[in-house]
This record gives structure tokens, sequence and C-alpha cells, in this order.
């Protein structure tokens, strides 16, 4: 049986609409052994509309800590996910070493100014190449940090369906390696079957590419109701089985270790 996780959830301290204890019920239902909250927080402290106001961010970890504490049937994690954004630096970094999380997803939103996922505006009378070439950059700025445990996400700009005309597996072998040098995980976020993509990110053509190069993987939703706790997750073992993942990474007070599935 495989030790299930979900480490990527949001409740109402950001953009979700439940509370903690809602997602924890569906997760015990699934048979899930862990479960791990990563609420969105922006560190220059912008889009309170869908990241957690800085000021609830003492309350959200008490809140999940004293969850950890109710439940010994399934462990709560307290994680966190931080827009990774060039020059904020220093406030990520006050910000990860506050409090006493299990782990960090570090995620990329933002190209310049504006987000690549809220709409396909973003997109319309673009350079489509120029944009994957620029967004893979950086998330690989990210993973270079240090900053972030797990990569959320991380061809995010691939939700709207707009394509490069470009062969791309380039970008896939850059960002894979980029993930091993630095030694940061990332996840098969199942979230985008629910979007306009209609699929997994990252692209499932290219697991294999992060297999050879000895990526750790963990399997997560991102879900923001309950309902989507563990949201095609079978589906999601199967691929990474067949790209040659054998383990799955789990986190505690931010060290990682690997467990067979």
């Amino acid at each position: 049986m495989i030790y299930g996780t979900d480490y990527h959830l949001h409740t109402r301290y950001s953009d979700g609409k439940r509370e903690p204890e809602a997602y924890i019920e569906a997760a015990i239902k699934l048979g899930l052994k862990e479960i791990g909250f990563s609420d969105h927080l922006n560190p220059s402290g912008g889009d309170t509309l869908w990241c957690m106001d800085h000021k609830k961010l003492p309350d959200y970890a008490e809140h999940i800590l004293r969850l950890k504490k109710e439940h010994s049937e399934i462990a709560v994690r307290l994680g966190l996910e931080i827009d990774y954004l060039p020059g904020k630096e220093k406030e990520t970094e006050y910000i990860i070493n506050s409090l006493p999380f299990d782990y960090i997803i570090g995620s990329v939103h933002y190209l310049g100014a504006e987000t690549v996922d809220l709409g396909p505006e973003f997109y319309i009378g673009k350079d489509i190449d120029l944009i994957y070439e620029n967004y893979f950059n950086l998330v690989c700025e990210a993973a270079s940090t240090g900053f972030f445990d797990i990569m959320g996400h991380p061809d995010l700009v691939r939700i709207h369906r707009f394509s490069p005309d470009a062969e791309i597996t380039h970008l896939y072998s850059m960002m894979a390696s980029a993930f091993e040098i630095h030694d940061v995980a990332f996840e098969l976020n199942t979230n985008g079957r629910n979007k306009p993509l209609h699929d997994f990110y990252p692209d499932r053509k290219y697991l294999n590419i992060f297999a050879e190069h000895g990526v750790p993987v963990c399997v997560n939703s991102d879900a923001h109701f309950p309902e989507r706790t563990g949201q095609y997750f079978k589906e999601a073992y199967e691929l990474l089985k067949r790209a040659g993942y054998r383990e799955m990474a789990v986190f505690d007070r931010r060290e990682r270790y690997m467990i067979p599935f």
C-alpha cells in the first residue's frame, strides 16, 4: 500500500475555502499517512486576496501546530507556499526562519509584475517561446536559493494551454539538472487537471528526465477545497512508476526522508 501524503493544501488562511480540520477529515477518509498545509504567502506582503496577510502567520502556525498534537492517526505537517520574488530574498529568509516549518514550497507565479496563472490575457500577443524560457529560468533561480524544500507546479506556465513553437525538452533537462544540483524536490501537482490545462504539472512527457536526474518527488493536490484532497493520486503514482520512480519524499522539520512506494 502506498504511503500517501499530500503537502500542498490551502485553507481559509489564504485562498482555500475551509478550515484545516476539514482537510484532515478528508485525508483520514482517504487513508493518507501525512497531510501538510501550505497556504500562500507573498514575501512582499501583497496579493492578500489570495495570499495570507503576514499578520495571520502566527495564528496559522499555532493552529496547525495544535492540530499536530491533537491527531495521532495522521501526521500533520506545517508548511508554507512562498512566491519566489527576485529581490525579496531577505524577507523570504526571515519568514522561513521565523517558525518551525516542516517544509517550504517555492513557487513561481510572477514574471515581472504579472502572474502567469490568473488569466490567458498574460499570453496574448506575446512571444510564447520567450515566456517559457524566462519562466523556466526563474524556477531554476528559485531552486538555487536553497530556501525551498519542494518546487511547486514547476511548469505552471502551461496552465492556459499556450504552447511554444520551439522544442522544449532542453528546458525540462535544465530544470531537472538545477533541482539535482541544489538538492530540491519537486511535486507532481494534480490540480492542473482542474485548470484549463486539464493535466498535471510538470508535463507527464518529461517525468522520466527528473527520474534520470534522481530528483526527489512527492504527489500533491494543491487543493483549495477539502473534496480535492488526494485528487487523482492513483494516476499520479502510476505515472511516476512508469517514469522510473520507486520512492517518494516526505518531510519533517525541514529534513527530507525517502519512502518506497
